[in-house]
This record gives C-alpha cells, sequence and structure tokens, in this order.
C-alpha cells in the first residue's frame, strides 16, 4: 500500500494537499492516528474521481457535496433482496434476531480510585470479609448494603434493577451473566469504581423474534451490504480508468461516504 503521509497525492492531476487529509481526518474516528490519515485520504480519494465522473456525466450541481450524491444516486443502485433472501439470512443468523438477556442484580460497592492501591487494597480486603459473612447470612445482603455501599443504591438494599449487557462496565457485566439466581459472586468484583460485592437475582433468557418482526431490519441490513459491496467495485471501476498517484485505491479495505 502506498503510503499517502509520504508521498503526494493525485488524482487526474488534482493535487490532494497535505492541509485537506488533516481537516478531513476529524470526520474519520480510527485506533491511531495513521488509520484515521489512511481513511481521511482514502476519501478523499473517491471524492475526487466522483467528481470527476460528475463532469463526464455532465451532472450540474451546485456544490460538490451536491455533485457526488448525484453520482452515487445515478450509477449505484441496487435492488432489494428478495424475500428468500431474507429468510434464509433469518435463519442462518439466530443470534442476531434474539431481545436481549437480561439480569437483575444487587451489588455493595466499596469506592476506591483505580490510582489509590491501599485504598483499593482495603476495599478487597473489606469486599472479601462481607462475601464470607453473606456465605453464612444470604438474607442480610440488604442490610450490609445499606451500611457499607458508597453506590445510591444503598438506600434499595443495593438492588440494581433489570440490566442487559452493555448497561455496566464489562467486569461487572463478566459477573452478571454468569452467575446463577441467587448467587453472590465468590470474590470481590474489581472495576474502576472500585471493588463490588454483587448478587445474581433473576436470570431472564433472552428469546428468537419472529421472523415477521425483524423482516424489515434484515432487508435494511442485507441491502447496505450489497450496495457497500456495488459502491466498493463501482469506485474499483472508476480508479481503473483514472491516473493516481500516491495512493493505490485497489487495496483500500473499507471505502467511507460522508
Amino acid at each position: 500500500m502506498t503510503d499517502s503521509t509520504m508521498t503526494e497525492i493525485r488524482v487526474n492531476g488534482r493535487c490532494i494537499d497535505e492541509d485537506a487529509i488533516l481537516r478531513e481526518m476529524q470526520y474519520h474516528p480510527a485506533e491511531n492516528v495513521a488509520a484515521a490519515r489512511h481513511a481521511a485520504a482514502e476519501w478523499l480519494v473517491i471524492r475526487a474521481l466522483l467528481l470527476d465522473r460528475a463532469g463526464a456525466l455532465g451532472i450540474d450541481e451546485p456544490d460538490e457535496t451536491a455533485a457526488v450524491e448525484a453520482v452515487i444516486e445515478r450509477e449505484v443502485d441496487v435492488p432489494a433482496p428478495a424475500e428468500a433472501e431474507c429468510r434464509r439470512y433469518y435463519d442462518n443468523n439466530p443470534a442476531r434476531f434474539r431481545s436481549a438477556d437480561l439480569v437483575e442484580a444487587a451489588h455493595i460497592l466499596l469506592a476506591a480510585a483505580p490510582d489509590d492501591a491501599d485504598a483499593r487494597a482495603a476495599a478487597e480486603d473489606r469486599a472479601g470479609e462481607l462475601i464470607a459473612l453473606l456465605a453464612g447470612a444470604p438474607e442480610r445482603f440488604g442490610d450490609l448494603a445499606r451500611a457499607h455501599s458508597a453506590c445510591d443504591s444503598r438506600h434499595s438494599d443495593g438492588r440494581l434493577g433489570q440490566l442487559s449487557r452493555g448497561d455496566t462496565v464489562p467486569e461487572m457485566e463478566t459477573f452478571l451473566f454468569n452467575l446463577e439466581e441467587g448467587q453472590i459472586s465468590p470474590v470481590p468484583v474489581k472495576t474502576r469504581y472500585g471493588v463490588h460485592v454483587v448478587r445474581v437475582d433473576k436470570r431472564v433468557p433472552g428469546r428468537a423474534l419472529p421472523y415477521e418482526g425483524v423482516a424489515g431490519k434484515v432487508a435494511d441490513y442485507l441491502k447496505e451490504a450489497s450496495w457497500r459491496r456495488a459502491f466498493r467495485q463501482y469506485v474499483q471501476l472508476l480508479a481503473g480508468d483514472a491516473r493516481i498517484s500516491g495512493f493505490d485505491i485497489a487495496t483500500a479495505e473499507s471505502p467511507l461516504v460522508q
């Protein structure tokens, strides 16, 4: 892959300068600066190709963005997926079409900042003591939450209500969705907020959603995926007829449309 950070980029004689790439980077969040820079340069190359195509087609729009959109609308089109294709995707991907798994849980939070080693050690020791105490008297969980928890949930015996995946931090989630109903975490649960004693009160497994309820979502997903493939192929056709230096559009992994 040509390194867009080291080589001047030109598309049919049109220069994509450093300032343009830097301005475009804000629209392409990525894991690191290099990836964001590459994505920005990639889109600017694609945009230049589309603008040249607009000129070839005689598209007259008041601004470049409108011209790009007009080219895409005219030349990149895909049919709606057939019913059989939608049903086949639904049948082959059951995990995508389920209601969320839910748990009802409670906790006792012993607050300690992540960078305070002494406080975290003390909180972990105290959590261990509470877990040992609850092993012989689980009915005391609410009393202990009211007495020791630093979370507002202490006012309701530590109850957090109903939670789904993504509602809490990953460390807590690991326990919430693996403990059995009525089980208290056998070890203290450490998170950025401190150290927790966790109890799961009820589990509500997700259920399969009927095809009729998600048919529109399936069709939209398949059409979007098909459109992206068609767009990629279209851009590569444009690139094949263009003079491009400083960037290898054929190796771009995910063209982005802004």
